[in-house]
């Protein structure tokens, strides 16, 4: 045990010796903090907002019969053909509605004629009644009309029927709404199906739509915003032009964000997809009579010292990093924060976070 601690002891000595000829130990440096700051805008200036959202056709439909009946033409290659407006897309088997309509039609045949008798019947006895009142009565005039009246009554429900077959019969032709491509098939050929039954997807992609959410505190700066564009991730260095479609009417409840939808037309150089992701920009421009306002700033980054009556800031130097304090003369509550009268100007950024 005596040699161990012999042969320790001298490394030791050595290691405290070093440590004292070495100089003090290094000093320790505070880390970097970042800082969230808000950077003043002038009055005159436009800013640009960015949000994010999906892509989506225009017009994207599930097509089906109003009628039932048995499937006669539906093709097996539907998927990804093209119709234009108009088109048909399949058909169901007519012969049960075309049945109907001769029915109802020789129907309507026989009430006309019936109709005209009771109408000559009813002038002969109402011509007799005028000439000569006691060769007939005035009970059998108004019975020749009642009979005449019902007769056109008849007609005339023969009539709606008639229309009414007419249309089921043109419903066992399905057409194409709007122009574009089928993208999917809910049924083969010669199926029966039943009225409202899904046949086919229909999609326009000709143009294209964006659903983003506008904050509560933003949607009312939509009106100034101009020179919309909408880049996809797919397509990163292609920036497609875009203009408001509609602009819900009621925010989410959980998330306080009003949808606003976009629409664009279909770049010629690329295809989007239904389903890519992408983000919309736009440059938001002072609304008229507003340029000379005084400039803003977030609430938070307003502070009064406890000492003091004078509001103050917190400005960050871009250069440096470092942050100093600076006096400020403050106006009223505006929508985008408080008024900062005196004390900053464009370009200047202000801490929003942590000023106590």
């Amino acid at each position: 045990h005596r040699i161990v601690i012999t042969t320790i002891l001298p490394g030791l000595f050595s290691a405290m010796i070093l440590a004292g000829c070495s100089g003090e130990p290094p000093e320790k440096k505070e880390p970097v903090r970042p800082v969230k700051a808000y950077q003043i805008v002038d009055a005159g200036q436009q800013r640009t907002r960015s949000f994010p959202g999906r892509a989506k056709a225009h017009n994207e439909v599930d097509l089906s019969f109003r009628v039932a009946g048995q499937l006669k033409e539906l093709p097996n290659d539907l998927i990804g053909q093209k119709f234009i407006r108009g088109d048909t897309i399949a058909r169901l088997d007519p012969r049960d509605y075309e049945v109907r309509v001769d029915d109802v039609s020789g129907q309507l045949e026989r009430a006309q004629a019936s109709a005209r008798r009771a109408q000559s019947d009813y002038q002969r006895e109402l011509n007799i009644y005028r000439e000569d009142a006691g060769a007939t009565s005035k009970t059998t005039v108004e019975n020749k009309l009642a009979a005449r009246d019902q007769a056109l009554a008849e007609v005339r429900s023969l009539k709606a029927s008639l229309e009414a077959a007419t249309d089921d019969l043109g419903y066992t032709w399905l057409k194409a709404p709007f122009d574009g491509a089928i993208t999917a098939k809910y049924v083969d050929n010669f199926q029966d199906v039943q009225a409202k039954e899904k046949i086919v997807r229909l999609l326009d992609s000709s143009k294209i739509e964006m659903v983003v959410n506008i904050p509560e505190n933003r949607i009312s700066d939509l009106p100034y915003v101009e020179n919309i564009t909408v880049t996809f991730d797919a397509f990163l260095d292609r920036p497609v032009p875009a203009e408001v479609f509609e602009v819900g009417t009621e925010a989410s409840l959980t998330t306080r964000t009003y949808p606003v939808t976009l629409i664009m037309d279909q770049p010629e150089e690329f295809t989007i997809l239904a389903g890519m992701a992408g983000r919309a920009r736009g440059l938001l421009r002072v609304a008229e009579g507003e340029a000379g306002r005084a400039r803003h700033v977030p609430v938070a980054a307003v502070f009064t010292p406890q000492t003091e009556t004078q509001d103050d800031v917190w400005v960050s130097d871009e250069t440096t990093g470092a942050v100093s304090r600076r006096r400020v003369v403050t106006g009223q509550l505006v929508l985008g924060g408080i008024e900062i009268l005196e004390g900053l100007g464009p370009g200047d950024w202000v801490a929003t976070a942590g000023v106590h």
